[in-house]
């Protein structure tokens, strides 16, 4: 695997050294994403914030800006978040003491611990979790906590063996290249000889596909009040998305069916949300809560996409 690895892996900008920031920077911006799209955020996200300490210092709204367009923006407020820490204390050099921060989860912890410092411990994410089940022939319901646990020890085991920074980069490299969800390149494989899912044939049915999660319907009603290239914002506690950001007013409901009149569509991991105006916009009152936000500044305060397309619908109903 290691022989493969290294005489395959890709030149990837976060692999030019073993700066645990860079290396931070590159995992939190890999989930969700893929590399094609990553590679170009990332580096213009480091030109903006080179190191640790200037991520720190930098106003929450200017991550957020160089963030815009990666979505899940909790990745970026826990980021931002992180940095103080990080700043103030140095990074830590274990999985055990990194997943004390925000945003540091078991697999970024991992991640981060083994490639920049060597801790032997292994990292499993959706390309490490497939070639391990397709490795073993395990046709188990991974994404359970007792079956998760189990690939985790095969991962620890093999980060064990010696070189953890190049044995988990070398898994997550055979998933993202050969051992792919579909079409693998088994005979480009160093396991294919000892590989139990093409032993069994079995190779396109593992591992199991995650059952899921059903498609939730919202309405959101926002309520767009704009005085002097200002836009009264609110932070969010009720909607499904885009909690405790700052949003437009304005009532969330979830819904049985889809509404066949709407000003607006957006969809975000399992919520389908329909934007529709309020029938009396006149209820809502600012109170000292509300937070008036120049209009040019909207995207810097909540980058998501949601807003410009309620403000751009908005726009377009005025006479």
């Amino acid at each position: 695997m290691l022989a493969w690895y290294r005489a395959n892996r890709r030149s990837l900008p976060w692999r030019e050294n073993r700066d645990p920031y860079r290396i931070w920077i590159s995992e939190v911006m890999l989930q969700q994403t893929t590399v094609a799209a990553v590679i170009p955020y990332y580096e213009r996200f480091l030109k903006s914030f080179p190191d640790v300490k200037t991520l720190a210092e930098a106003p929450e709204g200017d991550v957020l800006r160089a963030w815009a367009g990666l979505g899940y923006y909790s990745r970026a407020r826990n980021l931002h978040k992180a940095s103080k820490a990080l700043a103030a204390g140095g990074f830590p050099r274990t999985a055990a003491e990194l997943i004390e921060l925000p945003g540091f989860g078991p697999y970024t912890s991992a991640a981060v611990a083994s490639i920049a410092f060597g801790d032997e411990v292994g990292v499993l994410d959706g390309n490490v979790i497939r070639v391990l089940c397709r490795r073993y022939g395990l046709d188990i319901p991974w994404w359970n906590n007792a079956e998760k646990k189990m690939l985790q020890a095969f991962a620890d085991a093999f980060a064990r063996l010696g070189r953890p920074d190049e044995i988990n980069q070398a898994l997550m490299e055979l998933g993202a290249t050969v051992c792919t969800p579909s079409s693998p390149s088994c005979l480009l494989c160093p396991w294919s000889s000892v590989c139990e899912a093409r032993r069994q044939d079995k190779v396109s049915s593992l591992p199991r596909p995650k059952p899921r999660r059903a498609l939730e319907t919202w309405v959101w009603s926002p309520i767009v009040t704009i005085k002097n290239e200002r836009v009264a914002l609110v932070q969010n506690s009720q909607g499904p998305v885009l909690k405790g950001q700052w949003i437009f007013p304005g009532d969330f409901r979830p819904s049985d069916v889809k509404p066949k009149k709407f000003a607006a569509r957006h969809g975000i991991t399992h919520h389908d949300l329909y934007v529709c105006w309020p029938e009396d916009k006149g209820r809502w009152k600012p109170d000292p809560e509300t937070k008036w936000v120049p209009l040019k500044d909207l995207e810097s305060v909540t980058p998501s996409k949601l807003l410009r397309k309620v403000l751009q619908a908005a726009e377009g109903q005025k006479p």
